[in-house]
This record gives structure tokens, sequence and C-alpha cells, in this order.
């Protein structure tokens, strides 16, 4: 009798078995990481490099790891903020991965490491069913990208531990509904925090350094209802957001994506995750 092995249950665990090893190994010697989720121009990268040359001001020993299809234009810019930066390019690979995670970090995080940063492939699909073994997961999204991000990607916001809005100093002039958004946020991850920021402006600035020390220092990170539900009920879940997710993928990039799920990505298509466990669940 043949036994039929579900590919996408097999990558999942693997990769929860990596993550919570590598949690483990950077928690003993005391760097706790933040796994920061966007789409593409959100201004997740604008906003790092600030909190980053405010971690330096502070004394704070932090590191950045940034990882993208192609091109180090995110490393270039955040390297200028005087902190160690790693760029990973994924050739193509929608998401970082735990293992891949820990290899690029070997012999390169410095041993004093308080807090690393990871700004994840720019996409709210993929990366949403990945722990990094981090101690704080935060999605971010900009004032022009439409108050029902949330509900159009809820797996994403709704396994967030932080929410943060990004580009505040335009939020009049694209007629941004802050208390809608908040709304949509709270539907699908009732009692998360969400921060207002502005890279340019400043508003905001060093929240998001504060809730990462925080919760590198031991403090109680938000748990995400859809966190807890899907640690109850097991690995394979709908998430209620109609997504589906095959064993291959194109991503419309050309690239075959050998990671066990197919994803299309675009603001259209619709994707069903697993399932994803955050510090807050496997500490």
């Amino acid at each position: 009798m043949c036994r039929v092995v579900d590919l996408r249950q097999a990558v999942l665990a693997k990769n929860d078995m990596a993550a919570q090893v590598l949690r483990a190994e950077l928690t003993a010697r005391g760097t706790a990481v933040v796994n920061l989720l966007s789409s593409p121009g959100s201004g997740k990268t604008a906003l790092l490099e600030r909190e980053l040359l405010l971690a330096r001001e502070r004394g704070v020993a932090v590191a950045a790891l940034t990882a993208d299809l192609a091109t180090e234009n995110d490393a270039t810019r955040l390297a200028r903020s005087g902190v160690p930066v790693k760029q990973v390019l994924t050739d193509g690979l929608c998401h970082l991965e735990a293992g891949m995670l820990g290899r690029h970090l070997d012999g390169w995080l410095p041993e004093d490491t308080r807090l690393l940063f990871v700004e994840n492939v720019g996409n709210l699909v993929c990366p949403a069913s990945y722990d990094l073994g981090e101690s704080l997961r935060v999605v971010l999204a900009s004032v022009t990208e439409g108050e029902d991000k949330p509900l159009k990607y809820p797996t994403a916001f709704g396994l967030a531990q932080l929410v943060v809005v990004t580009k505040t100093d335009i939020a009049r002039a694209v007629d941004f509904d802050e208390a809608a958004f908040r709304a949509h946020v709270e539907q699908v991850n009732p009692g998360v925090e969400v921060v207002l920021t502005s890279a340019r402006a400043g508003e905001g600035l060093g929240l998001l350094l504060d809730r990462a020390l925080a919760a590198g220092a031991g403090a109680a990170t938000h748990t995400p209802v859809m966190a807890a539900r899907q640690q109850a009920h097991g690995h394979d879940h709908d998430h209620g957001d109609g997504h589906d997710h095959g064993h291959s993928h194109d991503h419309g990039d050309g690239h075959l994506h050998g990671d066990g799920h197919g994803h299309g990505h675009g603001d259209g298509h619709r994707h069903d995750h697993p399932h994803v466990r955050s510090a807050a669940q496997t500490r």
C-alpha cells in the first residue's frame, strides 16, 4: 500500500522544527528576531533605516538581514545606518524559511546582537506561513494601500503581533480612513496593537524598536486568535480567506518555487495558508 504524503504539511513541519531550534539558539545568546512582513513599496525599508539609526544612537546592538528576489538595493540603504547588514537574494523564492535564515546567520551575526531585524520578501502571502524563530512578528501597511488590506490578506494580518501603518505624513492626501483600517485589523486580529509611523516626518519613530526590545526581554506579546486556533486544532487549516495552495507555483515572474506551496501573487489572487506558529505560541 502506498502512503500519500502531504508535501505542504511536510515542508511546514520541517520549517517549524528549524524555527524552534533557531529560536532556542538565538534566545540562549540573548538575540531576538523581529520578522517584518509587508507588500512591496510599503516603506518598511525607510522606516527600518530610521529605527536602526535610533538603535545605534541608544547603544543597542542591532543587525538587519534583508531578503529580495534580486538586487542589493535595500542592504545598501540599510548599511548607511552603520549597523551590520546582510542581503539575501532568494533567486525567485517568495519567502524566507527558518533553515535558510539560520544558514545566513551562521558566522555572520555578531555575538552581542540584541535584536535582529529581518526584512522578509515583499509580499503578504508566502511569508505568512513560515515561522522564522521570531520573538516578534510585525506586519506593515502604508496609507496608500487601502483600508481593506487586512481583509484581503487575513492570514498575514491575522497572525501579526504588531501592526505598523507607514507613510502617515501623506494620509490626508490619499484620504486614508484610519478608523476603518483599525476596524478591519480588529476584525481579523482582535486586540493587536496598531501604531502609526512616518519615516519622513518622524511620527512614531522608536515605537518599533521599543516593542522589539520589550519582546526580546521576555515581555508578553500579543497572541493572535488565529494562531491560538491553529495550535489547538492542528496544522492543516482554512483561514477563511479562500486561498488554495498546490504543490508547484508560478508567481508570474517566471520562477517555479519548490517550497511545496503554489502561490499566484497579486491582490486578486486567493491562497490557503495551512499554519504558522510565532514566538508567542512556541515559547
